[in-house]
């Protein structure tokens, strides 16, 4: 790691990247759907991002090079995963395992009660059912507010095909939740 000495690195890594982990932790739950599978994630990647912290640019957004790492870790594990035969999916034993959590067991995380009261089944499958590519972008920018900007270097695209991927994600949540708007009051007119 350079010239710097250990203890330095580490400082300066809890003080510049630690503070994100709440809102990578978020992310990794919500495209792993599962809380174990998200710290996983979230642990394998703060150990790169460290064991690469010599790679990290000073002065550059230090978010989106975590949220770099995560999504190709991510990617990593999926395909690795895909090539496991005899694999469970995660789907076919959720509303199993769903069914057997105690009700009155209520989780610490605001963010994470205030996602699963605003979104219904029917919302969050409309989100699982868009494409990667759209669904990572209307995720980080509506659910996670990052900015343009910050999601064009996370998923290594120009700021212009964000914006693309944005206005196309919405309108396919559009017209996939239109009747679900209406029959809630959403709608003042069609």
């Amino acid at each position: 790691m350079g010239d710097r000495k250990p203890n330095a690195i580490y400082d300066e890594f809890q003080r510049e990247a630690v503070p994100h982990m709440d809102e990578l932790h978020h992310y990794a739950l919500r495209i792993t759907g599962s809380n174990d599978d998200a710290k996983d994630l979230l642990q394998e990647t703060y150990l790169k991002a460290y064991r690469f912290w010599d790679k990290y640019e000073k002065g550059t957004n230090v978010r989106a090079w975590l949220y770099r790492i995560m999504k190709n870790t991510y990617i990593n594990m999926y395909r690795k995963e895909a090539k496991e035969p005899d694999m469970v999916d995660f789907d076919e034993i959720k509303e199993f395992y769903h069914g057997m959590l105690d009700d009155s067991a209520e989780g610490n995380d605001s963010h994470d009660e205030m996602f699963d009261k605003m979104f219904d089944d029917d919302v969050s499958k409309a989100l699982a059912s868009l494409p990667e590519d759209f669904r990572t972008v209307v995720l980080l920018c509506d659910i996670e507010g990052m900015s343009y900007e910050e999601i064009a270097e996370f998923v290594n695209v120009p700021v212009g095909t964000v914006r693309s991927r944005l206005h196309r994600g919405r309108k396919l949540l559009y017209s996939l939740l239109f009747d679900y708007a209406k029959k809630r009051g959403f709608l003042v007119q069609d």
